[in-house]
């Protein structure tokens, strides 16, 4: 009989939550929560008396284009002069559509007649032997590897032929690898870091997608293997400063730093603990004092605390979860969440000692979201080459979108750059060394 409840409540929680609990993605939750009845009636959007953003209006100065609509000097109904009442301001944002100019450039060529010399003229703005301008490589590579267009939504919009696309990509990602150290030295140096991963297939082999950023960096690998060695090829060996934020996955655990466990995932382990016995007294008293705490924890660094205050906060918190942790409890389900805390002591309070230092791995996790996507759109990388390009582009991209709002001009500049001196160091120019 006890069996057969058992498995009636399986049935039911698979029926309404998936197959993976808390964790399973709204998309795969056969009966969405805001579907039912009761909520079909609540209204979206702020609640009343909420401050809106509202339309910005634009000064003249920051203006592309002033625009003058002028009227008629008389009316169109009885033909009278009109008299002038001033103007009136109106803000409206254009664009324009993204299109290949085809450009046919007449290089000059030179001979001196004393040195018997040659001297031809270089195409400004493309590479050496580069069918595409730098521009139009900046835009295909932040559209396809930062905003996830496809090479086949390019192709079809450009006009562009799917292999010159392929080819061009490999070439510029050639070209700014060697950049990929340094970001790694700079990740390694930081005062927080995260990492986490997701699958991920190349040349239809099984494999993983790994993520090490910062707030201010990410850098990818994509792997055969979800082992150790690919946390040691990117952290090293050598003890570092700093802590690392990550879920409790194995392969961390032999980081050369300390390490912050998240405690969102912790949270979905206590919520379904709570749904796998909801009749259990002893499990609803311990989910009702643990999950407001480390809500509290997660939160308490995004308020406007003075460091005295945050110090103060975050020792009480960590104190309370202390005290419910090692609290003896005879139920195994919270034994187990208890074992982790304390177990793990010196991993899981770290975000106690610095407001800088998360007890969550959100950026970690959200930064992984649009690889994701790709991945459902192109189920991986084609080839070893493609993954490599890839892994190459996107951490640089990235890394350059979180450090410059105009990074495909900031590409764009840099690859005319290389264009002129081949041999000029790719980092600095992408990154450099006062905004890094």
């Amino acid at each position: 009989m006890r069996l057969l409840k058992s498995k009636l409540r399986y049935q039911s929680r698979t029926a309404t939550e998936g197959a993976f609990g808390s964790s399973t993605p709204s998309s795969k939750i056969p009966v969405k929560a805001n579907s039912l009845e009761e909520n079909q009636g609540k209204k979206g959007g702020a609640k009343p008396g909420h401050k809106g953003h509202g339309r910005q209006s634009v000064s003249g100065e920051n203006a592309g284009r002033v625009v003058r609509v002028e009227l008629p000097q008389t009316c169109p109904d009885c033909g009278t002069t009109l008299r002038h009442r001033g103007i009136t301001r109106r803000t409206v944002l254009d664009g324009e559509p993204i299109r290949v100019e085809k450009q046919l450039m007449l290089l000059d060529v030179k001979r001196c007649p004393k040195c018997k010399r040659t001297f031809r003229a270089k195409a400004p703005g493309v590479l050496p032997k580069g069918l595409f301008s730098n521009r139009l490589l900046s835009i295909i590579a932040v559209q396809h590897y930062v905003y996830g267009a496809t090479l086949g939504q390019l192709e079809k919009q450009l006009g562009l032929c799917y292999g010159a696309l392929v080819s061009a990509m490999h070439s510029l990602a050639a070209r700014l690898r060697p950049a990929i150290g340094n970001l790694v030295k700079e990740y390694r140096s930081s005062f927080v870091k995260h990492a986490d991963e997701t699958g991920w297939r190349t040349d239809g082999r099984g494999g993983y997608a790994w993520l090490f950023c910062t707030p201010a960096l990410s850098i990818f690998r994509f792997r055969a293997t979800r082992s150790a060695k690919v946390v040691k090829e990117v952290l090293g060996t050598r003890r570092l400063p700093g802590t690392l934020v990550v879920d409790r996955y194995n392969a961390y655990n032999k980081a050369p730093c300390d390490m912050q466990y998240c405690y969102s995932h912790l949270s979905r382990d206590v919520e379904n603990l709570e749904k796998e016995f909801p009749d259990n007294k002893e499990v609803a008293a311990f989910v009702e004092k643990l999950l407001p705490q480390l809500a509290l924890a997660m939160s308490l660094r995004k308020g406007s605390l003075s460091k005295r205050q945050f110090n103060r906060q975050a020792r009480q918190i960590a104190d309370r979860i202390k005290s419910i942790v090692n609290t003896p409890a005879s139920h195994p389900g919270i034994q187990h969440i208890q074992n982790i805390f304390r177990e793990k002591e010196n991993r899981m309070y770290r975000w106690a000692l610095d407001s800088r230092i998360p007890a969550e791995n959100n950026l970690a996790e959200r930064e992984l979201r649009p690889l994701v996507i790709a991945r459902k759109i192109s189920f991986g990388s084609q080839s070893d080459v493609g993954a490599l390009t890839r892994e190459t582009l996107m951490s640089v991209l990235l890394t350059l979108k979180k450090r410059n709002k105009d990074h495909v001009m900031t590409l764009t500049r840099v690859l005319n750059t290389l264009a002129r001196n081949p041999a000029a160091n790719v980092y600095r120019l992408l990154f450099d060394s006062d905004s890094a």
